[in-house]
């Protein structure tokens, strides 16, 4: 059950995020150094993420969400690969936030303008075949109608109803969606996103560390942002300021200021949180190699914990997140691409 009905004093629990694999990251020999604050511990070759830093990050952009949401903003779910795609899909409809799940066409973001004007005409295109026109068309032309409405539905379907630029976007793999968190970047448009331990956490607003390429995992993390979205709108509403269909100027001046301050304080905590582990971290010896650890263990995360973590906790298996990182490296078959207007 969602916090916008049962207002839960948790948005989630460790036990959920252990038993949606959350805390396996990639192989030691695929990291980016970056994410180093982010690895709690190290098995079989495997890093493992610090689940504590997750559940802040989690409760820092749920809330983040849903006062954005409140205050009448949008989020934009955006994840292509194929293990994000259904749940990207399903969440951000369940919530009624526009949703990019099949290809990220450069300029969807930066071009806006040429993008709406694809929308537009599948927009068009949908019109004349709900009301018949297309049966009164010469065949040839229906027919190649029919599959540029197809091709556009496929890519921009989930944007159909998105008459303006997001005011924040939620990212599952920023490596897969780089230029996507790119061009927000480049807007000033906040990027919350699933950050995995082969990911660069620099490029983005709110970082919430984990696995972002298990199925469960990333079902759950778009559980948590619909979630954020419902319990938004539902504050909206009660205070009778349910999102318009357009803003006024000193409504988006308001909406960015508050992106602005949130981005300031997204870097304060990141500046904090980096002071807090570097003050704590000691080098010690493990099995005869260097390695770091924090020099207080975290109450649930010891490293004894982690042993049983692996073992027994998670109904992820290594051999389950092995097979879903090794999808990501396989051929991909690159879509057919849209066709500027």
């Amino acid at each position: 059950m969602g916090r916008s009905t049962q207002m839960s004093d948790t948005v989630v629990t460790m036990r959920q995020l252990l038993e949606a694999g959350v805390h396996f990251g990639h192989q030691t020999r695929r990291w980016n150094p970056k994410m180093k604050r982010f690895i709690h511990a190290e098995r079989n070759g495997i890093y493992i993420i610090d689940l504590e830093q997750t559940l802040s990050s989690i409760e820092t952009s749920y809330t983040y969400v849903r006062d954005l949401v409140a205050r009448g903003g949008t989020v934009l779910f955006i994840g292509t690969k194929k293990q994000a795609q259904g749940a990207i899909e399903s969440y951000a409809m369940k919530c009624g936030m526009p949703y990019i799940n099949q290809r990220w066409l450069g300029g969807m973001l930066t071009n806006f303008e040429t993008m709406s004007k694809r929308v537009a005409k599948m927009q068009e295109y949908r019109r004349q075949r709900d009301s018949g026109e297309f049966e009164a068309m010469p065949k040839k032309e229906a027919l190649l109608k029919g599959r540029e409405l197809a091709k556009l539905e496929r890519y921009l379907a989930g944007i159909a109803d998105m008459g303006k630029l997001p005011d924040a976007v939620f990212v599952l793999d920023t490596k897969k969606e780089e230029i996507a968190v790119t061009e927000a970047n480049k807007l000033g448009i906040p990027v919350l996103a699933v950050v995995d331990t082969n990911c660069d956490p620099d490029v983005i607003d709110f970082v919430i560390p984990g696995n972002d390429d298990a199925i469960r995992s990333g079902n759950l993390m778009c559980r948590i942002i619909a979630d954020a979205v419902e319990e938004g709108r539902l504050i909206g509403s009660k205070r009778g300021t349910a999102a318009p269909p357009a803003r006024t100027p000193e409504q988006q001046a308001a909406v960015a200021q508050a992106q602005a301050d949130a981005r300031r304080q997204a870097a304060a905590a990141a500046a904090a949180r980096e002071a807090r582990v570097a003050a704590n971290i000691q080098s010690t010896t493990e099995g005869g190699r260097a390695v770091e650890a924090e020099a207080v263990p975290h109450a649930e995360l010891s490293v004894e914990n982690v042993e049983n973590i692996l073992d027994d906790a998670s109904e992820v298996t290594q051999a389950e997140i092995a097979a879903e990182h090794a999808a990501e490296t396989a051929p991909e078959t690159t879509p057919e691409t849209t066709e500027e207007s």
